[in-house]
């Protein structure tokens, strides 16, 4: 979900949720501790050099039970974030939330609902790496049953 994305789901809710991989909600007593931009220059392994760029969010929650963050402070935050530090509305926002250490979502929304989805780590060069970019096609024919698997109608099983 892009920071433009973001601020027109929020004009549309009347309070805001996110909801964590494993079904759980961040309480909703959060609050959005930074909005930030994040550069990252670095060299994949292939040796080219690459930069990525993020909108960065921090949840964070406190014993504040009575704090909501309200769509429209949210949107605020957002904008006064694009004036001061020149937010591009096109970028990809990582949502930041304490786990066992700081974890980095992704952000989409389903039902009205913030869904922090799971990142994952890729190789950026796998042509300089010599991994395949398709999974090895095998003919099923090829296939061997191991000696210890139970036949069909058996009974083993």
């Amino acid at each position: 979900m892009t920071v433009s994305e973001i601020k027109n789901h929020l004009e549309k809710l009347n309070q805001i949720a996110f909801q964590l991989p494993n079904g759980g909600l961040v309480p909703s007593h959060f609050h959005v501790t930074e909005v930030g931009k994040v550069v990252k220059n670095f060299i994949d392994c292939g040796g080219t050099e690459r930069q990525e760029s993020v909108a960065n969010f921090q949840l964070w929650e406190a014993n504040d039970y009575d704090h909501r963050l309200h769509p429209e402070k949210l949107v605020s935050i957002i904008e006064l974030s694009e004036r001061v530090l020149g937010l591009d509305d096109n970028l990809e926002i990582e949502v930041e939330y304490q786990g066992e250490t700081i974890q980095k979502y992704n952000l989409d929304i389903k039902d009205g609902v913030f869904q922090l989805t799971s990142k994952f780590t890729d190789c950026l060069a796998k042509d300089s790496c010599g991994i395949s970019q398709e999974k090895p096609k095998r003919n099923l024919k090829e296939l061997t049953t191991p000696a210890n698997t139970c036949a069909p109608g058996s009974g083993c099983c």
